[in-house]
C-alpha cells in the first residue's frame, strides 16, 4: 500500500493536477525545489561562507548630494490633550436588588 507502485504515482500526480491546476503545479514544484535548496545550503554552510566573503557594494553618491536630494522634514504640531471624561452621579437607589428578595417596582 505504499508508493512502490507506479500507478499510486501516476494517481496522486493526477489528483494533484485536478485540485492545484495546470498552472498552479510548476510554481509550486519550484518554490518546493527553491526551500529546499535553501534548506540544504543553511546545512551544509555554504551560504554563510559567500555572504561572508562578499564585498558591500560602493557608495556611488556623495554625503553633500545624498543630503542636498533628502526631502525636508515637516515641523510636526503638539499633540492636543483630549478633555477627560468625568463619571456620571451615582444613582440614589440601587440598580440591582439582591438575589434573596424581589424585586419591588418603585411607585
Amino acid at each position: 500500500m505504499g508508493l512502490d507502485n507506479p500507478i499510486h504515482i501516476a494517481f496522486l500526480l493526477i489528483l494533484l493536477l485536478l485540485v492545484f491546476g495546470a498552472k498552479r503545479l510548476p510554481e509550486m514544484g519550484k518554490s518546493l525545489g527553491s526551500g529546499m535548496r535553501g534548506f540544504k545550503e543553511s546545512l551544509s554552510g555554504d551560504g554563510l561562507q559567500s555572504a561572508l566573503t562578499a564585498q558591500p557594494p560602493a557608495p556611488t553618491q556623495t554625503v553633500a548630494a545624498t543630503q542636498a536630494a533628502a526631502p525636508v522634514p515637516a515641523p510636526v504640531a503638539a499633540p492636543v490633550a483630549a478633555p477627560v471624561a468625568t463619571p456620571a452621579a451615582a444613582p440614589s437607589e440601587p440598580v440591582l436588588a439582591s438575589v434573596g428578595e424581589p424585586a419591588t417596582p418603585a411607585a
